[in-house]
């Protein structure tokens, strides 16, 4: 086997920029048909900018993910243009860090509304297509290492919370559709060095130079260390894995 993905659509959200962006050139490069969600405005330019550079169909819409009804029109919107979504890669996330007895309701569910409803209403969508039209899939949901330790400095409950909820739920799906053939595995990265990572160390310089100490590997991961991982859970040539969290995290969690 291998991890071509000619003739399948795959779905990414939070998909214009970031791991998402990444991850989309990848799977675009196995040859997947792609779908980007995000709320950015650039998402349409760049779902063209894929398309061309790798000669695959693609489209790009604006979307909250908190919306269920948007979420489903969505993925109902790349049944009809490119074809029932087989892939899913969910990147939309967000996190807010600050100490516990100052986060305020509206942070919280913030929060846990992106990260973890997001995720279910995207996810909820995509086995929907696939129950209905009879066919096999694999979404990969991304949690986070922050879902099974506690990162330090850095305070964030909520983050850590939802992104814990995130993997569990990727077992509770991963068992409830597997004898329809549809996968659900998670993705859990360690420290990774995009736009808005930089933007946080910008701000507090010091960040850096804390987490990679705790990094075995002693650097911070790039969203192509990801790509492997989701290449090979999108393929047939991980078929029998499901119901499972794997962690990206250069050691961090080993220690």
């Amino acid at each position: 086997m291998q991890t071509t993905l000619t003739g399948k659509t795959a779905v990414i959200t939070g998909g214009a920029r970031g791991i998402g962006l990444t991850v989309a050139r990848a799977l675009a490069a196995d040859g997947a048909d792609i779908a980007l969600f995000d709320l950015l405005d650039t998402v349409e330019e760049t779902a063209q900018q894929i398309a061309d550079e790798f000669g695959v169909r693609a489209m790009g819409q604006k979307l909250d993910v908190t919306d269920q009804a948007a979420t489903a029109a969505a993925f109902a919107a790349v049944t009809a243009r490119l074809s029932v979504p087989q892939v899913l890669l969910t990147a939309a996330g967000i996190e807010i860090n600050g100490d516990s007895v100052d986060v305020t309701a509206a942070q919280w569910r913030k929060v846990i509304d992106v990260n973890l409803t997001g995720t279910f209403f995207s996810a909820q969508a995509f086995g929907h297509g696939l129950l209905e039209a009879g066919l096999p899939g694999s979404a990969i949901l991304i949690s986070s290492m922050s879902g099974l330790i506690v990162n330090v400095p850095q305070w964030a409950a909520s983050y850590n919370s939802s992104k814990a909820a995130v993997a569990h739920l990727g077992k509770s799906l991963a068992v409830e559709w597997a004898s329809a053939n549809i996968r659900v595995n998670s993705m859990a990265p360690g420290y990774v060095l995009t736009d808005l990572t930089r933007q946080i160390i910008e701000k507090e310089p010091s960040l850096h130079d804390e987490w990679v100490a705790l990094i075995p590997q002693r650097r911070m991961a790039t969203p192509d260390d990801l790509t492997g991982l989701v290449s090979f859970l999108a393929s047939d040539v991980s078929s029998y894995i499901t119901g499972q969290q794997i962690v990206i995290d250069g050691g961090y969690t080993a220690i």
